[in-house]
């Protein structure tokens, strides 16, 4: 037994010294499951708990820096109450007033913040907002509107005023319990109301002492940019062009935007470290070429350093330029380090440029931690640099002995497995978030990167350099050879039979296994990484075993869903609710959309039977009542084991054993319903996230009065 002890001693001591290097890889992580860990309790915290239990156990650490497992264990605690405390913080800091109820028609007035490109149909943000009948102290700091109709007028730009008749409503709720945030999203970017325009907005003046500031002035040169691209580019590669040098993506097409997803080339719209490498790099080696053909210069200064530094100011300017999303955070800190680490004659740690850059973003911004655009920019990141820390010692081999031949080999093998390994990193989150996985990814991303990389981004940034002058034209058109390249390719590939396949919602358990299992890979170096497989495997068997539900109802009573006999969501009507009903199906993984039958018609394959009372089911022995109109309460309620009213049923409904009707739905949102044996299990949108700021108590309507 102690032969055994010691031995084992001896092998722990062994990975910690081959690991030891690699603990801080750990530090983000750590950091962000706190922050996680505050957006997902069910109550809020109390404020001074998670920043003083950091302390304490950073403290503890430091005294016990000498036994090394209590002072590790010591230090993850304080790493994850300081992602507590660090998401806590920032959810106070951004607190703003949110509406309490849905409300309009009213006037609505302020200064817009942002605006799609393009004409047509548009989203407006505005901040400095006036809303009528509503005090200082309870108009939101800023609301996003739809407008259909820009009028006489035509779009807004950033910075200038407008006023609108709109009707509002509090940023909306998850369509299911477990369903993406909305609300929360909105929180922390202050948007307290959303709604759309009746007609057309009216400009105004700005009043007195209303200047725009930096974020403004940027906001406009981004518009401004974003419409000289589209001045001088086709109607189809323009969008596209917007997208990649300015970030705004909503003058692309809808079907162009479904090619890209479905050929898995979505991932060239969002500027991440493909875009923004290229920019620094192109900026560095045409800085230095341009350094080395002036031979004074060339031969006394330290010219490569000199590159580096005006990289990283186009590096710079060109995340300002791109909205600064995460993705572009992300890689702007990790070429940033890898510049400055050429300025100062040191080598840089590509995996602790990764960690390094999600500690910043997260500590920025902990609530991008549970964001998409986050988890599939990292994922992608550290499984690339762990596959090429791998795998550098074989691609050097095979370029120093191929020689020019075997170089066109070496890149497109590295395209391949670039391609090959993103693809397998960001699946979980790709079947989480959105449900579908493109199967022909891998081939439609070896056509289009190369073309991306070599030829659009460069002509892009050209087009930025000649765009003061009036000569972006020049520039813009061989870029948009190159973006229609991509766009036929992705629609080719989106074309093929099982392009894409749907695949319903995991549970967020699963998506945690697989993730720490990837981590677990990743990050560390010795034979025991490989237990990370071990756990990834068991998030894909929680996945599997996730059960959908049987009933859906939206919080509104708008649309009901129930599932039939041949396992599919039938929907109530298409007619209303159809941004819900979309969010179902697509986390049922259900390209169909089945409706239940009209009045005095039966639907067998659903189990469906409907009046222009209701609708009643029977599945396994159970009959389910769905509501419609009072009436029918006398006969269904006497005969069904579930009710499921869109009115108030109050005391009128007795005999079933569960019912819900349009107070449950009032109170707390969206349900979702599962039937389980002899017992239907109901959980409700409220109940699912518990007491948080970005929660609102649900409130009924409040309609503006009119003059009699």
């Amino acid at each position: 037994m102690l032969r055994r002890w010691a031995g084992l001693r001896i092998h722990l001591d062994a990975v910690w010294a081959a690991e030891r290097r690699r603990v801080f890889l750990w530090v983000p992580v750590l950091f962000g499951a706190g922050s996680g860990l505050y957006l997902t309790l069910p109550v809020e915290p109390i404020g001074w708990i998670a920043p003083v239990a950091a302390g304490l156990f950073a403290f503890g650490a430091l005294l016990l820096r000498r036994y090394t497992a209590p002072a590790l264990g010591l230090a993850a605690l304080a790493l994850l109450a300081a992602g507590v405390a660090a998401a806590d913080w920032r959810s106070d800091r951004v607190s703003a007033p949110v509406l309490a109820h849905p409300t309009g028609p009213v006037d609505v007035s302020g200064r817009v913040v942002w605006v799609g490109a393009g004409d047509g149909p548009q989203r407006y943000l505005l901040d400095r907002v006036t809303i009528e009948g509503l005090a200082p102290d309870e108009t939101p700091t800023k609301v996003r509107l739809s407008i259909r109709s820009t009028g006489p007028h035509g779009p807004a730009s950033p910075g200038s005023w407008l006023s609108a008749l709109a009707s509002l409503r509090p940023p909306p709720t998850p369509a299911e319990p477990g369903a993406w945030d909305f609300a929360r999203q909105a929180w922390f970017q202050r948007i307290g109301a959303v709604g759309f325009v009746y007609g057309a907005p009216d400009p105004m003046v700005a009043p007195e002492g209303e200047g725009g500031g930096p974020l403004s002035w940027l906001s406009q040169v981004r518009h401004w940019v974003s419409a000289r691209i589209l001045a001088h580019t086709s109607p189809s590669a323009g969008p596209f062009a917007a997208a990649l040098l300015t970030g705004d993506r909503s003058a692309i097409e809808k079907t162009t935007l479904k090619a890209m997803r479905d050929s898995g080339l979505a991932h060239l719209l969002a500027i991440s470290g493909l875009h923004i490498g290229l920019v620094a790099g192109f900026i560095f080696f045409a800085t230095r070429g341009l350094l080395a053909l002036i031979e004074p210069v060339a031969l006394r200064a330290p010219i490569k350093k000199w590159a580096a530094a005006v990289a990283l100011l186009g590096a710079a300017a060109y995340l300002l330029l791109s909205g600064m999303s995460v993705p572009t955070q992300r890689a702007f800190v990790m070429v940033g380090v890898v510049l400055l680490a050429v300025m100062l004659d040191r080598a840089s740690l590509s995996m602790r440029l990764i960690a390094w850059a999600a500690l910043l973003v997260l500590a920025i911004a902990p609530e991008s931690m549970l964001g998409p655009s986050f988890q599939m920019s990292f994922a992608a990141a550290t499984a690339l640099i762990a596959t090429y820390e791998a795998a550098r010692g074989l691609f050097a081999r095979m370029a120093a002995r191929g020689g020019l031949v075997l170089r066109p080999v070496v890149y497109a093998a590295g395209v391949t497995l670039t391609s090959l390994v993103a693809g397998i990193a960001t699946g979980p989150f790709a079947v989480y978030h959105f449900n579908r996985i493109a199967d022909y990814g891998l081939l439609a991303n070896l056509g289009a990167v190369p073309v991306t990389g070599f030829w659009i981004m460069p002509w892009g940034l050209v087009a930025l350099v000649l765009m003061p002058f009036g000569l972006e034209g020049v520039a813009l058109a061989p870029m948009g050879w190159g973006i229609d390249a991509v766009v036929w390719i992705a629609r080719q590939v989106a074309a093929q039979p099982g392009a894409v396949s749907l695949v319903p919602a995991m549970p967020a358990a699963a998506l945690l296994a697989i993730s720490v299992g990837g981590l677990w890979l990743c990050l560390w170096r010795s034979r025991w990484r490989f237990l990370g497989i071990a756990v990834i495997g068991g998030g894909m068997l929680l996945a599997g075993l996730e059960r959908r539900p049987d009933i859906l109802v939206d919080g509104d009573a708008k649309v009901m869903a129930a599932r039939g006999e041949d396992g599919q969501l039938w929907i109530s009507t298409r007619q209303r609710g159809r941004f819900v009903s979309d969010i179902w199906l697509r986390r049922d993984g259900q390209a169909e959309v089945p409706t239940w039958p009209r009045g005095g018609s039966v639907a067998p394959a659903a189990g469906l039977r409907c009046d222009v009372l209701g609708c009643i089911q029977r599945r396994d022995g159970r009959t389910i009542a769905f509501v419609r109109d009072p009436r029918a309460f006398e006969e269904d309620c006497g005969r069904a084991d579930l009710v499921i009213s869109a009115v108030p049923a109050r005391d009128l409904c007795q005999g079933p054993e569960t019912v819900v009707d349009r107070f449950d739905l009032w109170r707390g949102g969206s349900h979702a319903i599962r039937l389980e044996g002899d017992r239907a299990l109901v959980e409700s949108v409220a109940g699912s996230r518990g007491k948080r700021p970005w929660v609102a108590p649900r409130s009924p309507a409040r309609k503006r009065k009119t003059a009699q």
